[in-house]
């Protein structure tokens, strides 16, 4: 079953930042591990990627440097303090929202 594109705007901040607590990565990482994290249910491309991870490290959320590893050289991405408090934030708000939507809909048969 394929997601709602609409549905995934509005997560992919949470999910950005949740991946990146875990561990450093550059941007077709981050995009392969939220594939696989989701079994494939969130596929992201890279045209969507980039802005937003531009605009997290312009609030501060995220920090970028270059490296380079086995020839190729990559731009990867952390999370800041800055970061890690939006990221509970945004969990709380996730939490709340979910459980509203839940309450809502009930269990589906």
């Amino acid at each position: 079953m394929t997601i709602n594109k609409e549905l995934l705007k509005g997560s992919t901040v949470i999910l950005l930042l949740t991946v990146l607590s875990r561990k450093e990565m550059y941007g077709y990482e981050l995009i392969k591990e939220i594939e696989q994290c989701s079994d494939g249910v969130f596929l992201m491309k890279e045209g969507t990627l980039y802005p937003i991870l531009h605009t997290l490290e312009a609030e501060g959320w995220l920090e970028s440097y270059w490296s380079q590893y086995d020839g190729r050289k990559r731009k990867y991405y952390r999370i800041t303090d800055r970061g890690r408090e939006q990221l509970i934030e945004k969990t709380r708000e996730w939490v709340r929202f979910r459980t509203a939507v839940d309450t809502v809909i009930g269990e589906v048969k």
